[in-house]
């Protein structure tokens, strides 16, 4: 699951360079013709926009992941600079959806670690993952059986 972003980090420096030397080179003409505040100007609005895309470029990439492997769920989160792995026994994993509200998050909890999950997703994508964790968890959790499996 990943932020749902229409520009690369690369597009988005592409775009601000391209921004830059169009707004700086308007005003350096005016800076010629003796209006140098529009200069003073062009200088703030790029830092601005040059902040707002940093901020943009640095959360681009932020991500969600979910993998169940031979005797562990890993569940991994991407956001900014910071980057958390949390590794879960798959067997006693228990997925919940608390609500079904806009805000609610998907928790997954095995062993007293809890983990919340879906950031990206809509509230009726989520209900999705909550159920195909629990077919996944199916075959490896005590908690959940596969279909035709007892109990």
């Amino acid at each position: 699951m990943k932020r749902n972003c229409s520009l690369t980090p690369r597009q988005a420096l592409a775009v601000y360079a391209l921004l830059c030397t169009a707004t700086l080179g308007i005003a350096l003409i005016f800076t010629l013709r003796g209006a140098w505040m529009v200069l003073a100007f062009a200088l703030i609005e790029t830092t601005a926009v040059g902040a707002a895309l940093l901020h943009y470029c640095r959360h681009a990439l932020d991500h969600e992941r979910i993998r169940l492997q031979e005797g562990c769920l890993l569940v991994e989160r991407a956001d900014g600079t910071r980057h958390l792995e949390v590794k879960l026994d798959p067997s006693h994993a228990r997925v919940s959806l608390p609500d079904a509200g806009i805000r609610t998050l998907v928790l997954i909890e095995a062993r007293g670690v809890r983990v919340e999950i879906g950031r990206f997703l809509t509230p009726s994508a989520r209900l999705e993952l909550v159920s195909a964790l629990r077919r996944a968890l199916g075959g490896a959790s005590l908690l959940y059986t596969a279909p035709g499996r007892p109990l």
